[in-house]
């Protein structure tokens, strides 16, 4: 899941947000391994999706 609204965010821990940020980077590892290697990745919109969920846990995080 690439989506993470800002209602499930402000609903979440201190843990559980550090946690969905470490899925998401790699998520978003393995996005740009597959872009490197040529391949058009299987959904368009997961790149951007992934990078605006992280900027929005981050922005949390930084809040608290």
């Amino acid at each position: 899941m690439t989506h993470v609204s800002n209602r499930e965010i402000a609903s979440m821990s201190a843990d559980a947000l550090a946690g969905r940020l470490e899925e998401l980077q790699e998520e978003l590892l393995q996005l740009r391994a597959e872009q490197a290697l040529g391949g058009t990745p299987s959904n368009m919109g997961a790149f951007k999706a992934v990078r605006r969920s992280i900027a929005r846990i981050k922005t949390k995080m930084a809040s608290e």
